[in-house]
């Protein structure tokens, strides 16, 4: 099938890399000339002399075998990428494709592939290699779940997180405590302009607050959150805890993680609020209707296990934190060990600092032990992967109580062929 010209799908295959076109093609093709030849030579079967041409690639091996399976190899793969450009489609732009199937029709496929390059939104396509970019390198863990997820709700996932990641990284990375600051205020009279209204105007004040306002390394990020359909309230608290790191770089001698209290209310902040987002946007994406008291319930286990992951965030970077002047571990929990936090900055890697670790995450293992049965309660579509995501930073946790286990690089690391075992056992678990 044609169009303008054109086959459909060549955009797409001619940009993919050879490893997903001509090494596909090249293999299965080389095998069976190698399987037919063999065939052909002990006579398996034989061309007749009428139905061929005489000519060979090799010895052995006609010219109308060679073809037949070349051609065939070429046209399932090509194929299946038409597939994969059509669904790709579907699920990028949905100012074209308002509704999404679980399932497309075929005929929704062909439509897809029949819609003309320069209507594709550009900017919306940057913006998505920029997030999936930027999950890449800031999280393997999540990286590696996310491509477990379907259609636009893995879209919106890795959005989300860009939206958190920009976020954070505007104010971590600040010059300065007042520079940090102007950071949360933006951030948060960005909230305020994004949940004001849907009017052209408002998102037009919005478009044009951020191009004022923010690096140009981070509108996409901004623009492109869904927060059509997400709450407003977890955001804000999100933007919050941010503040609780500012405490860190006041000159007022304080740590702000006084005790087991204040650390739950930061990482509630921090990552509580990240997980019921992300649950927000399963609800949103996924057919089965729950009922409103089950999604509240599934909301809140789900901040709970964003406290666990956070937990076991702080446990592997107690290093990485000291060294930027920062102790996330309870002031309270320092005293009893005849600790101060400064004690932390100065030696994060003692046998001291170690016990705490593992109390830490004993704390973590234990939420995520009574928060982990409400993912087999998500809908069916999600349960799987969002499984995947959780035992992927879990399994950080894991290999952190791993009796003589050393932290390299201030970090802990998961082997990437662990990784995949525990990506794995987790898609198949019933």
């Amino acid at each position: 099938m044609l169009m303008d010209g054109r086959s459909l799908g060549y955009q797409f295959i001619i940009g993919l890399p050879i490893s997903n076109t001509l090494i596909p093609i090249a293999l299965p093709t080389i095998y069976l000339w190698i399987v037919d030849t063999l065939a052909l030579k002990r006579g398996t079967w034989v061309i007749e002399s009428g139905t061929k041409l005489g000519w060979h690639l090799w010895d052995g091996l006609e010219i109308e075998e060679a073809v037949f399976f070349l051609a065939t190899n070429a046209l399932i793969v090509f194929g299946l990428i038409a597939f994969d450009n059509a669904f790709a489609i579907l699920q990028t732009f949905p100012s074209l494709f308002l509704t999404l199937p679980t399932l497309p029709s075929p005929l929704l496929l062909i439509k897809a592939l029949l819609v003309s390059p320069s209507l594709y939104d550009e900017d919306r396509i940057e913006g998505l290699k920029q997030a999936l970019a930027r999950l890449r390198a800031k999280s393997r863990s999540f990286y590696l779940a996310s491509g477990v997820f379907h259609g636009r709700l893995r879209v919106d996932l890795i959005l989300l997180y860009s939206f958190c990641r920009v976020a954070d990284d505007l104010v971590d990375e600040s010059k300065s405590l007042e520079e940090a600051r102007r950071w949360i205020s933006n951030l948060n009279q960005y909230l305020d302009l994004r949940y004001c209204g849907t009017s052209l105007d408002k998102l037009e004040a919005v478009e044009a607050f951020i191009r004022s306002t923010f690096p140009d390394s981070t509108q996409a990020a901004l623009l492109m959150l869904p927060t059509t359909y997400l709450s407003r309230i977890p955001l804000y608290e999100l933007v919050k805890g941010f503040e609780t790191d500012l405490h860190f770089s006041s000159n007022n001698d304080t740590f702000p993680i006084k005790d087991e209290d204040t650390l739950n209310t930061y990482c509630a902040q921090v990552a509580g609020t990240v997980a019921e987002s992300c649950l927000e946007l399963v609800y949103h994406h996924t057919t089965v209707v729950s009922p409103e008291a089950q999604q509240r319930r599934i909301v809140n286990a789900g901040g709970r296990m964003g406290l666990a992951l956070q937990y076991i965030n702080i446990a592997r970077d107690i290093a990485l934190d000291a060294a930027n002047g920062r102790v996330y571990l309870p002031t309270n929990w320092l005293q009893e060990e005849g600790l101060t936090p400064e004690d932390i900055l100065k030696e994060p890697t003692s046998l001291q600092v170690e016990q705490l670790r593992q109390r830490l995450l004993d704390s973590a293992m234990s939420i995520y032990d009574k928060a982990k049965e409400a993912i087999e309660a998500l809908p069916m579509e999600a349960r799987a992967p969002m499984r995947v995501a959780v035992e992927s930073y879990v399994e950080i946790g894991r290999v952190l109580r791993t009796p003589g286990y050393m932290v390299k690089a201030g970090r802990a690391t998961v082997p990437k062929l662990r990784r995949l075992q525990v990506a794995w056992q987790a898609l198949q678990r019933k």
